[in-house]
């Protein structure tokens, strides 16, 4: 008797996913850029206009590696102390990795990264008051996730944690070191978690039983339970995205889309909403990115 694998992606009878030629790719930061401003996806991701490194995102990044490594260790040391001795040496192979980043600090005497590395101390403390990870074994950390669509887009991204249970459930865990959105921004803030879930979804053929974000700036939790109906219309979501990314790359309208997140952004002096003008596109930029 021939048996059917009904997970989605998977061919009826074979058991094995059946390649799709690739379109063009996805994450969920980029997928995030252009919901944000078509134009903002425009400067990273064609352009690749260089960011100017920011205290904030260093500093996440730096919270993010501790607490990878601190489930390196035995259970019985994964201590809130642990980890804060884990801080700087961590910020250290950063700065080794990209020299860049000590312009965070310029003519400093040490005060205002003590200062920098206390504020992420804080954070790490926040993340003790959440989870005990002394009765936590992850199944992966830092873990790439990929997978190709019917339509061949191709989604992938990094999970920053993912827990399973003997029973087979799933759990993906996401640090963020700001603080937790109000109600009205829960939506775009779970945007990234049923990117992952999604990813999740076809390449194990199981809905994760729980997305859950920590904030560790202000000590919250938000947990979702997804729904594989949901999972299927988020995937529409992201095809009918994608179409509007590949309109916008054969036209060359990537017109900005203003909002009070532009006080953060970089590129204002080459944006037509502050009165600048973007740069010519590159040679190519007619062929949407793979």
């Amino acid at each position: 008797m021939t048996t059917t694998d009904e997970r989605p992606g998977v061919a009826a009878g074979h058991g094995v996913d059946l390649p799709s030629p690739v379109v063009g790719s996805l994450s969920p930061s980029r997928a995030s850029d252009f919901r944000t401003c078509p134009l903002l996806y425009r400067f990273r991701t064609i352009d690749r206009l260089p960011e100017r490194p920011s205290e904030v995102a260093t500093r996440g990044t730096v919270v993010h590696a501790v607490l990878e490594r601190l489930f390196d260790l035995p259970a019985a040391e994964r201590t809130p102390e642990t980890a804060a001795a884990l801080l700087r040496p961590q910020w250290q192979r950063l700065l080794a990795d990209e020299p860049e980043l000590a312009e965070l600090f310029p003519g400093d005497d040490g005060t205002a990264e003590s200062a920098w590395l206390a504020s992420a101390t804080e954070l790490l403390r926040g993340y003790f008051t959440l989870e005990d990870p002394r009765r936590l074994e992850p199944a992966e950390r830092e873990w790439r996730v990929e997978t190709v669509l019917d339509s061949g887009l191709r989604l992938r991204g990094y999970v920053d944690r993912l827990d399973a249970a003997p029973s087979g459930d799933l759990r993906v865990v996401d640090y963020k070191t700001g603080t937790a959105p109000g109600t009205d921004f829960e939506e775009r803030a779970l945007f990234q978690m049923k990117f992952y879930a999604l990813v999740l979804w076809r390449t194990s053929g199981r809905v994760p039983r729980e997305l859950r974000l920590l904030y560790l700036g202000d000590r919250m939790m938000l947990r979702y339970a997804p729904e594989e109906a949901e999972l299927r219309a988020f995937s529409r979501k992201l095809e009918a995205l994608w179409q509007a990314i590949e309109r916008a790359t054969r036209t060359g309208d990537w017109r900005p889309r203003p909002s009070r997140l532009c006080d953060w952004c970089d590129h204002q002096l080459l944006c037509p909403a502050f009165g600048g003008t973007p740069p010519p596109l590159p040679v190519g930029a007619d062929a949407v990115p793979v």
